[in-house]
């Protein structure tokens, strides 16, 4: 087995040993591969949406955590993320919607069993079940996604992965708050729910069978390309502004304001609404106005949240910037379809890995590092947050307009007018 860094020279996509060409999916196969790309995400949103909306309450209510104790839990959680570019060399033996079928199995497994640990390690042990079987899953699904939908469907068909995801969201969300507020469920069954209806998801999946190939193979090895640059580095970015939004706003709410578990859920009901809404103007407005403007945006209205989080003293402020920061961040699909833009067919599994990996590189250690200075001040956890929100926003402006191979940022445009003048 062999792992080497690739040149940045375009390759001619890999095709079959027929020697046609390669397709892209259509007709009735393409419906079939939606159809299993829609449940695998409705399946993962149930497995991780009830894990993750409920896990701060409990871990607060339940095992008395504190800022430091939810860091370091979350700096476990991120370990499976940066080992993910492994998950290219299962391509090699396994099919890819099959590996994605049984990871999205493993997310659902992990959170039924979550409840009935209520301690640091238990929550430990649980988590990292849970989260071997996102990481993995999420690899597999981003590259399965920008293998099967035709590039100028993309934005749209995300759009609606994002919408279908949404709408299960609500259904775990609002199926939680009534088993909470009406039949006085403790968190134990309700983790079991919601894992049972990943794990029956997941089943229904695997029963869709072989699905054909696109025609492309998928390198196995690992796959860096030098004009991959600035995807990765606003991949890192990413990862590390991530952490502080998903780790310590929702902590802010409950241990700064006291938000109660059938409050939270029905402020993440309502944030699912909205996303399910916005999500397929969010593909179109991407297919119209370009990846590069869609995330200008995104960070733009990401700098000042963070901002307000570090000062906010008023519970329903604070309440406003969450719901305000769930809707910026789902602009941020417009990385995969500049992905696809610009990377070869054959690299999409290696490099949907590699890019988890990445991300994960902050994700491991911010949680851990900003607990600890959680202790110390709130305000800069969210302060940096800003700042990495903003350098995200500069990367953002190297996106060309028409992102290609060949033309994958505007450093390259200004270079040949250099070289031209």
């Amino acid at each position: 087995m062999t792992t080497a860094t690739t040149p940045d020279t375009p390759t001619t996509p890999a095709t079959p040993s027929t020697g046609m060409a390669t397709p892209e999916f259509s007709g009735a196969t393409l419906r079939r591969a939606v159809a299993l790309i829609m449940i695998m995400a409705a399946g993962s949103a149930v497995g991780y949406v009830v894990w993750e909306k409920l896990h701060t309450n409990f871990a607060v209510e339940r095992a008395n955590f504190d800022g430091l104790d939810i860091g370091s839990l979350h700096s476990i959680r991120e370990i499976p993320g940066f080992l993910a570019f492994t998950a290219v060399f299962l391509v090699a033996v396994f099919r890819e919607h099959r590996l994605a079928v049984f990871f999205l199995a493993l997310i659902g497994l992990g959170t039924a069993l979550t409840g009935f640990y209520p301690t640091y390690l238990g929550i430990a042990i649980t988590m990292s079940i849970m989260s071997v079987g996102f990481h993995y899953y999420e690899t597999y699904a981003q590259s399965l996604q920008l293998q099967w939908f035709p590039k100028d469907r993309a934005p749209v068909l995300l759009g609606w992965v994002v919408t279908v995801y949404s709408l299960a969201t609500i259904a775990a969300i609002g199926g939680s708050w009534l088993l909470f507020q009406f039949f006085s469920f403790d968190y134990w069954l309700v983790f079991l729910v919601g894992g049972g209806v990943c794990v029956a998801a997941a089943v229904v999946g695997w029963g869709f069978g072989n699905l054909p190939d696109t025609g492309v193979k998928q390198r196995t090895g690992i796959v860096l390309r030098g004009r991959y640059w600035l995807y990765y580095a606003l991949t890192f970015f990413a990862g590390a502004r991530r952490q502080i939004f998903v780790v310590f706003a929702p902590f802010l709410l409950v241990d700064r304001f006291g938000l109660n578990i059938k409050d939270m859920l029905l402020l993440i009901l309502l944030n699912e609404v909205l996303n399910m809404v916005l999500a397929p103007l969010v593909g179109r407005f991407i297919k119209r106005f370009g990846e590069g403007r869609t995330l200008i945006i995104e960070y733009i209205g990401l700098v000042p949240i963070f901002i307000f989080y570090g000062i906010v003293t008023t519970p329903w402020v604070a309440l406003l910037l969450f719901i305000l920061d769930h809707l910026f961040f789902k602009l941020a699909f417009a990385m995969k379809t500049y992905l696809q833009k610009i990377a070869d067919p054959e690299d999409m599994a290696s490099t949907a890995a590699v890019a988890l990996t990445i991300n994960h590189i902050a994700a491991v250690v911010v949680p851990l590092i900003f607990g600890v200075i959680w202790l110390i001040s709130p305000a800069w956890v969210f302060f940096t947050g800003a700042g990495l929100a903003a350098g995200s926003l500069i990367l953002s402006w190297l996106i060309p307009r028409s992102p290609e191979t060949g033309n994958e940022t505007r450093l390259r445009l200004l270079r040949r007018a250099g070289a031209a003048g």
